[in-house]
């Protein structure tokens, strides 16, 4: 039997090129590997994005964007987190278990305070408990994160001991997982820090960006004067620009640039012309397809709900199984 894979993404802001070569390239090999829950996290954005007028077209773009980067419906269950409300019943058990002292203390949770301090619900202060649940619910023991969020499958690790210690063994205890390669950062093109689906725009290319705004992005790419002796290390953004360049132009074009840069020669201009086509090349067929999905959305209204059926097999069974343990079942 496949081990069960679980992974979400909230529908802030636009999907970018860090979040595919980060994580969403890892889910298209994951499909054929494991038993795989994919899911947009529409309850989790409300912690942070209390208005909803955008949140429907912004669901509606990731379903589209995860399927155009290679996601199969058919190999995997992709879902929206609210349309399983199994979710909600197993985060209100978990909240029983889950100490306000712990939670205080995560670090994301300290962050989240600080970026908005007039907004400190108890949502927010409880987003641990909640994707304790989105794992927990489908039993999932791996969860493929970033650095970040490994604390947050600690604690879910944590709420599946609580609750079997408590009411017998019922949880596998949650991995953070990814396949023991090194991930690739992919950089904020004004070096920065990484690439981010809402803040610093003009340094970020996006998946849904078109062919002449990928262009201008690159093109604006911080680059300095070149190296002055030849085999020099490279500064992190221009070593950022080899990165982008290894993952979408051809071997030969990063060897013409490496050898130019290495023997002092480098013409930074030529080097981002020749990266802003292969990025251009390999971006708008993905961008084509999730707008091709976008524009049939009564084709994305089906993938939804059959994903939402075979998430809601999962979690009814898991909740059957959590009634039964905690004597929450009268008839």
């Amino acid at each position: 039997m496949k081990e069960v894979v679980l992974s979400g993404i909230r529908p802030t802001g636009f999907l970018h090129l860090g979040n595919y070569f980060g994580a969403m390239r890892n889910y298209v090999r994951m499909q054929d590997e494991y038993n795989c829950y994919f899911f947009v996290a529409d309850w989790h954005s409300l912690t942070t994005h209390p208005d909803t007028k955008e949140l429907k077209n912004s669901v509606l773009r990731v379903v589209a964007e995860n399927i155009a980067c290679g996601l199969d419906p058919e190999k995997v269950a992709l879902y929206v987190q609210s349309d399983v409300k199994e979710i909600a019943e197993l985060y209100l058990y978990l909240n029983m278990m889950a100490y306000v002292g712990e939670l205080e203390k995560t670090p994301t949770f300290k962050d989240k305070v600080r970026q908005n301090p007039d907004n400190v619900n108890a949502g927010l202060l409880t987003y641990p408990v909640l994707m304790a649940a989105d794992i927990l619910v489908h039993r999932a023991v791996k969860v493929p994160v970033g650095k970040d969020q490994e604390q947050h499958v600690e604690l879910a690790r944590k709420f599946a001991e609580r609750f079997n210690y408590r009411y017998g063994d019922l949880f596998p205890a949650p991995q953070a997982f990814n396949y023991g390669t090194q991930l690739v950062k992919i950089m904020s093109l004004d070096g920065n820090g990484k690439m981010s689906k809402s803040e610093n725009q003009m340094a970020t290319l996006y998946l849904a960006d078109e062919d002449d705004a990928i262009r201008k992005k690159i093109m604006k790419a911080k680059t300095d004067s070149g190296p002055t002796e030849p085999n020099s290390q490279k500064p992190d953004y221009i070593e950022n620009l080899f990165t982008l360049m290894n993952l979408v132009s051809t071997p030969d074009v990063v060897q013409h640039y490496e050898t130019a840069f290495n023997g002092c020669a480098i013409r930074y201009g030529d080097l981002k012309k020749q990266l802003a086509e292969d990025m251009v090349n390999f971006m708008s067929p993905i961008r084509q397809k999730a707008a091709d999905l976008q524009a049939n959305k009564e084709l994305l209204a089906k993938i939804m709900k059959a994903g939402a059926e075979k998430a809601r097999a999962s979690a009814s069974e898991t909740l059957k199984l959590v009634r039964q343990a905690t004597g929450v079942n009268y008839f």
